[in-house]
C-alpha cells in the first residue's frame, strides 16, 4: 500500500526534473503527505504531460453521488483496475504522482500491534513519479469541479515483502526514462527495485539494479 508520501523538492526543482511547468498561482508546498487528509499534490496527468497539476488525493469516480469514496481510493490494485467500478472508468487517465519517498510500516508481532517505520528511497534521493489514475469529478449540488488521483499499486518485491509483511503490496515507481511511455500509451516499466529502505541512521537495506516491464492493458 502507499498511503504516506514525501516531496522535498523547491517549487523549480519539481519543475526542472519533470520538465513540466506548474500553472500560475499553483499552491505546491514541499513535505510530507497523508493521503488520509486528502491533500493536494503535484500530478503530471496524460492530459498535458507539460503541466503539474495539483490534484487531490483519493480519486472520486465521475458517478460518485459524494466525495465519501475517496477514503477508499487512495490506492487502486495494478491487477483489479478494470474490474473495480472505482477505477475502470479512469484506466485511460494515467497519470504521475511527484515523490521523493514514501513510509511503509513492519509489523514486529503478528497483530501489528508493534510497528517499525521505514523511508522508502531511490539512490541519492532522486525524485520519482508514483503510476497513478486521475479524473474528474462535479459536485452535483454546488458545480465544484475536482480533480483527484489514486496511487497504482503492486505486488511487492522481495525488499518490501518483508517491511510491508502485513499486506505485502507496493505502489508503482516508473523508470524515468519510460515516464512518457507510461503517460502515452500505458506501458508500465518499473524501477521498483532499486528502491532503499532506511529504518534509522544506522540501518539501510540496499535495493537492485534491475527493470521491471508490464504494460496497461
Amino acid at each position: 500500500m502507499c498511503f504516506q508520501t514525501e516531496l522535498s523538492l523547491t517549487y523549480t526543482q519539481l519543475e526542472n526534473r519533470f520538465n513540466a511547468m506548474f500553472r500560475e498561482g499553483a499552491d505546491y508546498k514541499s513535505g510530507k503527505y497523508s493521503g488520509f487528509s486528502h491533500p493536494r499534490t503535484p500530478v503530471i496527468a496524460n492530459r498535458d504531460p507539460g503541466t503539474l497539476e495539483m490534484m487531490q488525493w483519493g480519486l472520486i469516480p465521475p458517478w460518485a453521488k459524494d466525495t465519501e469514496i475517496k477514503k477508499y481510493t487512495l490506492n487502486a490494485r495494478l491487477e483489479t483496475l478494470r474490474s473495480k467500478p472505482s477505477f475502470r472508468d479512469s484506466v485511460n487517465r494515467r497519470c504521475l504522482v511527484a515523490a521523493s519517498a514514501f513510509y511503509e510500516w513492519q509489523w514486529l508481532d503478528p497483530k501489528g500491534k508493534k510497528k517499525q517505520k521505514y523511508t522508502l528511497k531511490l539512490p541519492g534521493g532522486e525524485a520519482f513519479g508514483l503510476a497513478g489514475l486521475w479524473n474528474t469529478w462535479t459536485d452535483r449540488d454546488t458545480g465544484e469541479v475536482m480533480d483527484t488521483y489514486t496511487i497504482i499499486t503492486t505486488e511487492a518485491n522481495e525488499l518490501m515483502s518483508r517491511i510491508h509483511n502485513s499486506k505485502k503490496r507496493m505502489p508503482v515507481l516508473i523508470d524515468r526514462g519510460h515516464e512518457t511511455d507510461w503517460l502515452e500509451n500505458g506501458e508500465m516499466v518499473m524501477q521498483n527495485d532499486r528502491l532503499q529502505a532506511t529504518q534509522d541512521s544506522q540501518l539501510t537495506i540496499p535495493g537492485k539494479r534491475t527493470r521491471q516491464s508490464t504494460a496497461l492493458k
